[in-house]
């Protein structure tokens, strides 16, 4: 699956691919009257046969030449399913699988690539203008340390950083955990509706173990292979920045996650059907809350999710203005009363009543979480919004003690 989005370059409007899953990591923009041929390497017409279709349609079309030299370059880029790419996604798969570790995939670009660095980024979050200043007394366990879970972004850290720290803050000061099940959208998409790794993750801070225990009594509850959609781990930057505000955080204190990537909700969305219609997905649900249940760890559960997704970047047809973002703002605090109020129903609901309107990134962890949390109740700490007219994003920090 292949994400597309408009983009100007030399005051000509262009459509531009780019891979999510990460099997490539160029982007290749074209022409858009150049899209109707692409449109048409699907597996399904040959050169000649799509020459037909173009000269029905336009009265003329690219020569066999033009079309073939076209199919090269977008196959040699890897944005065509073929036997190169195949050959490309199994290296790239394999490669992960034999790691024995989780490496930090966007360390050096969305966040800083040093340790010292890193430490001094993070730290400038919680003291910016509009950071919840810097933390104090971490919490030791006893009454103040009742944090169930909190919802943070997963936007990059030098658009969404404040809002880690008002997330992160909380958690500081007000958990004791030792575990944290961090759930995380998966971008690309996948097979399963819920992909783990027992792979370490590692930062620059230094690596974060998998709670192998956990996760196999999880699976074991579960009654399926949790690891066969592992590989969409590998670049997934979702779960990958809360583990590197955790490292960060928490220091030396010494922590394991539980790593889950969820994709299962939005063909419920566009169905007006049942979350919970795949017997997979209330499965995992019970199985999670059995295991967290039965173990010895305190437990504190995660959702990396950002919010809205809207402007032409994601396929509306207008640019975002001071008034689309104000009714965006209108309609994600709406649905994150029902967040807060613990209401995976709710929640739901209130994307399905106007059809994902604003692409909910966080659609399917932040059901997972709510579900996870029965009884929960959180608080809204900070909700903003990054105000591209071509593509803004909304996101938001929310604990529950």
């Amino acid at each position: 699956m292949l994400d597309a989005f408009p983009v100007e370059q030399d005051g000509q409007r262009l459509i531009a691919l780019r891979d999510p899953a990460g099997f490539t990591d160029q982007v290749v923009a074209f022409p858009i009257p150049l899209l109707d041929l692409i449109s048409l390497f699907d597996g399904e017409h040959g050169v000649p046969e799509i020459q037909e279709i173009l000269r029905a349609r336009h009265g003329e079309a690219p020569s066999a030449e033009q079309i073939g030299t076209l199919i090269e370059s977008l196959d040699e880029a890897g944005f065509l399913d073929s036997e190169r790419f195949e050959a490309r996604r199994r290296s790239i798969d394999d490669s992960f699988r034999l790691n024995p570790v989780r490496p930090a995939v966007h360390a050096g670009g969305a966040y800083a690539g040093e340790a010292d660095a890193l430490a001094a980024q993070i730290d400038g979050f919680f003291v910016h203008p509009e950071g919840p200043g810097a933390p104090k007394n971490p919490a030791t366990g006893g009454s103040s340390a009742t944090l169930r879970g909190l919802v943070a972004p997963h936007i990059d850290f030098h658009r969404g950083g404040p809002v880690y720290a008002w997330a992160y803050r909380t958690l500081l000061e007000r958990s004791d955990a030792d575990l944290f099940v961090v759930l995380g959208t998966c971008h690309a998409g996948m097979a399963d509706p819920f992909a783990v790794t027992l792979k370490p993750y590692d930062t620059p801070l230094g690596a974060v173990p998998t709670d192998q225990e956990f996760c196999e009594a999880l699976g074991r509850r579960y009654g399926a292979d949790l690891l066969s959609c592992e590989t969409a781990h590998r670049s997934e930057h979702s779960i990958e920045f809360q583990v590197v505000m955790l490292r960060h955080v928490l220091g030396a204190r010494p922590v394991s996650i539980v790593p889950v990537l969820a994709s299962y909700l939005h063909e419920a969305v566009w169905s007006r059907g049942d979350p919970e219609r795949d017997p997979r997905v209330p499965r995992f649900i019970d199985a999670l809350l059995a295991t967290m249940a039965a173990s010895r760890r305190k437990v504190c559960v995660i959702a990396g999710v950002d919010l809205a997704h809207v402007g032409p970047r994601f396929g509306d047809p207008e640019a975002n203005t001071e008034e689309s973002l104000a009714a965006v703002k209108t309609a994600d605090l709406a649905m994150l009363e029902a967040v807060t109020a613990g209401d995976p129903t709710a929640f739901f609901a209130s994307v399905v009543h106007d059809g994902d309107r604003r692409r909910i990134c966080g659609l399917s962890p932040i059901y997972t979480f709510l579900r996870a949390l029965p009884g929960a109740t959180g608080r809204l700490l900070r909700y903003q919004q990054w105000p591209d007219p071509q593509g803004a994003v909304s996101f938001c920090a929310v604990t529950f003690p």
